[in-house]
């Protein structure tokens, strides 16, 4: 069988995270969504259906018999039943969307995961589990942790924690190999603590699980993270966090705080840099939303900041509650800036303008190089196709 994670609608509702991924390719919990499937279906191919500006870094392939898996929906093993028991062209349903759909070749060259005419062959379910929103990422990140904890670490056997350090509570710690974790206060009541591997916890850290700490990546000295917090592979945190999803290859490493939030790839917060996540008059948080394309009721009392891919901020600064940043923007200047930053703007609370996608194609160079990479072609062309898809939302600057 060949298996295919595709974007509904729920996409644009997820900006700007998928302005340069798939949902599957978004992090809730220790793993990515489409990670989760795989532990689920080993060894069998998987692939995108996705939008057209990402499908050359995202590619999709076809088989003689697929099953198209909406790419917001989290695997369990009782919906992997369901799947199996799927006919060709038989269609999973839940509250009114396609959860997973089985066609041909010739029906899966012609699909529209936009536009699904399920027709006669549908099976209603009881229950699937989503990222519909934004605020999803970091509402069901502690019971993601705790699902994601489970398949990873059965049948294995942690590495020795170090006795210096202070653990509380009698909850679950597994510490891959060629992590070190030295003179720390773990705290498991609430929640597991995943360390990943060749990653580091530096002395004097204090966590609450959940907790998952990705591949490569550092804790700072004196660190304060109250879960439920996922720090993605190769990235630096230090400060306080609370309730904070990071994606991977992005740095927080300084004083100040980040909570209730979720920030994408290659992002860079300047010391001291503060976001709200709970306003003064303790109201219901307004947050951006790209398909309203105004501020939107979240049904949150607490709600901080989402920041997309090659973003970032200066010293000292202040982001209000319910921020959403775009894509390649470069926020600076003191005073708070205004609570939707479009893609690829630069400045602060004194104004905006627009950078161009080859000034962030130099900044992401240089980026990339101190960790011994190279911007591909493909990159440099997904960056010039955002810029083209949210040219809108700069409106009348000019660069």
């Amino acid at each position: 069988m060949n298996y295919i994670l595709f974007d509904d609608s729920t996409w644009d509702e997820l900006l700007p995270l998928t302005f340069t991924r798939p949902a599957a390719e978004i992090r809730v919990g220790i793993l990515t969504i489409r990670e989760k499937w795989e532990k689920y279906l080993v060894g069998e191919p998987l692939s995108y259906c996705t939008r057209p500006h990402l499908r050359a870094k995202f590619p999709m392939t076809v088989g003689a018999d697929n099953i198209f898996i909406n790419g917001t929906v989290i695997p369990t093993a009782e919906l992997l039943a369901e799947l199996e028991e799927l006919q060709p062209g038989q269609a999973l349903v839940c509250d009114d969307s396609v959860t997973a759909i089985r066609l041909d070749k010739a029906q899966a060259e012609r699909f529209d995961p936009t536009s699904i005419a399920f027709k006669d062959y549908t099976q209603q379910i009881s229950e699937c589990h989503r990222v519909e929103q934004l605020s999803d990422i970091f509402r069901n990140n502690g019971d993601a942790i705790e699902h994601d904890f489970r398949i990873i670490t059965k049948g294995r056997k942690s590495a020795q924690l170090s006795a210096s350090n202070r653990i509380i509570g009698t909850g679950d710690i597994f510490v891959e190999h060629g992590a070190v974790v030295e003179c720390c206060i773990l705290n498991t009541i609430n929640g597991p603590i995943y360390i990943g591997r060749n990653s580091e916890i530096m002395e004097g850290s204090c966590i609450r699980g959940p907790f998952a700490l990705c591949t490569g990546s550092v804790v700072k000295m004196g660190a304060k993270i109250y879960g439920p917090t996922t720090v993605g592979p190769h990235s630096k945190v230090g400060g306080e966090l609370n309730n904070v999803v990071i994606f991977g290859n992005s740095n927080k490493a300084h004083d100040g705080f980040l909570g209730n939030t979720v920030v994408g790839e290659w992002c860079n917060f300047g010391a001291d840099t503060n976001c709200s996540n709970l306003k003064n008059d303790y109201a219901e948080v307004r947050q951006w939303n790209y398909p309203e394309g105004k501020f939107v009721k979240t049904g949150l009392q607490f709600c901080g900041l989402v920041m997309g891919d090659y973003s970032r901020t200066a010293i000292n600064t202040m982001l209000n509650t319910g921020t959403v940043v775009g894509v390649g923007a470069n926020i600076y200047g003191s005073g708070f800036p205004r609570n939707f930053v479009p893609s690829f703007m630069w400045g602060g609370s004194a104004g905006f303008k627009p950078c161009t996608p080859e000034t962030l194609c130099q900044v992401a160079e240089r980026v990339l190089a101190r960790r011994g990479l190279q911007l591909s072609d493909i990159d440099r062309q997904l960056i010039a196709d955002v810029f083209g898809l949210t040219a809108k939302y700069r409106g009348g600057y000019k660069s």
